[in-house]
């Protein structure tokens, strides 16, 4: 990367503080753990810092159903256990529980992710960081897989106000199947997500899902087996990622790069190492297009500390040191105190043979569309506000909301198709 990348991180000191519940296996807590390690490697010195601003019901209904914005932002876990026939029609039981300040917990996720897009759009930033983004499950009326904003999606509408294209990659080791389905007929957004596919969490994903009418082969799936380690998948990530990269030549990158594929992980089932993981992060930094990194899954915390933080790093292409600093939760990363999570030695599943065949099928539906399409362009929309649905900043006071949705005609045109 170029000394004058510009690099904002949004960071909330307050998202830490949700709890799904004790043995939910979700940690807000990690966000904290990772900025810590931030914080003592001194990249906060580095970057822009911004503590982001909440995302309004209102900006959240860009994507999501009115009425279940508006029951996220009432519910409780006493209303959610006294009206539990109504809770079910928009949470997923044990997955996506009622928590204390569940709404509030969503507007910190969301808001970032819009903010950064926002900044990309106004050239202020080339590469924008919210580990607290990338829940890429939430549907549009309903929560799921630990996900109740999609604030990805959200952070795409934003973007597709200034870009023609926008390319969204998921390296979770969950297929990305909320962000799939909101961009899954149109050509505006390419998805491209890696994962394990198979008796897994969603349980979407084929290789032959590649999108639906004008979005047809823009939905690109990588079904992979257990066990990847870092060089199959860096020898598979790399040539689809170059061709999509080719074919697509996207205005903007939505990355999320949740760690539950590393190894070791208390959910996710492959074997990557933090370096193999970060390897994906560097790889598309290398293309000079505006990046927006995004977190995600993640479930034993101090690896996913120890893996957003040494990204971070990667991104504004800073070595660390391999023995840790002194932080604020130093005793989690006993008793090795090292920036690593190291592979394992399980069995990869995946053999060179069917890595091939996934590789050849990505590389026929790439050929079947044409190069870097064009669209026609609605005339850019005034920014939503970004504080309270009452109060609208100054600069952006000259259109009303209203107006502002029928002359985004993709918004519209998207959520129709849902």
């Amino acid at each position: 990367m170029a000394l004058s990348k510009r690099i904002t991180y949004y960071y909330d000191e307050e998202v830490g503080n949700y709890n799904y519940g004790y043995n939910h296996p979700m940690k807000p807590f990690r966000m904290r753990m990772a900025h810590s390690l931030v914080a003592a490697y001194e990249l906060d010195k580095k970057m822009t810092v911004i503590r982001p601003p909440r995302a309004s019901a209102r900006q959240m209904t860009r994507f999501h159903s009115d009425d279940y914005v508006d029951f996220l932002s009432r519910v409780t876990p006493e209303i959610a256990e006294q009206h539990s026939d109504h809770t079910h029609l928009y949470l997923s039981g044990d997955d996506c529980p009622a928590f204390d300040g569940v709404f509030e917990f969503s507007s910190i996720s969301a808001g970032g992710s819009i903010a950064g897009a926002k900044r990309i759009n106004h050239g202020d930033s080339d590469v924008v960081i919210n580990w607290a983004g990338g829940l890429h499950h939430a549907k549009k009326g309903s929560a799921s897989g630990f996900c109740y904003i999609n604030d990805i999606v959200l952070a795409i509408l934003e973007l597709l106000k200034y870009n023609q294209r926008v390319m969204y990659l998921d390296i979770d080791v969950h297929h990305g199947d909320g962000v799939e389905e909101a961009f899954y007929t149109t050509d505006r957004v390419m998805s491209v997500s890696f994962h394990k596919h198979g008796d897994f969490f969603p349980g979407t994903g084929n290789l032959n899902d590649i999108g639906l009418s004008k979005g047809k082969g823009y939905a690109v799936n990588v079904p992979l087996r257990d066990g990847i380690d870092d060089e199959s998948y860096k020898n598979l990530f790399q040539p689809v990622m170059r061709m999509v990269m080719e074919r697509f030549r996207p205005g903007a990158i939505v990355m999320q790069c949740g760690t539950d594929s590393l190894s070791g992980d208390r959910i996710g089932c492959f074997n990557l190492s933090m370096k193999g993981h970060a390897a994906c992060v560097e790889f598309m930094k290398s293309f000079n297009v505006p990046l927006f990194c995004l977190g995600g899954g993640g479930y034993t915390i101090r690896n996913v500390a120890r893996t957003w933080a040494y990204e971070t790093s990667v991104l504004l292409d800073m070595e660390l040191d391999p023995v840790l600093p002194y932080n604020d939760y130093y005793d989690f990363y006993g008793p090795e105190f090292r920036l690593d999570v190291p592979a394992s030695n399980m069995d990869n599943a995946n053999t060179k043979e069917y890595l091939d065949k996934v590789f050849a099928h990505i590389g026929e539906q790439l050929r079947g569309i044409p190069h870097a399409p064009s669209v026609h362009m609605q005339e850019v929309p005034e920014d939503w506000p970004a504080m309270s649905d009452d109060e609208m900043d100054d600069e952006e006071m000259d259109l009303e909301p209203e107006t502002k949705m029928t002359d985004f005609g993709i918004v519209c045109n998207l959520t129709l198709h849902l």
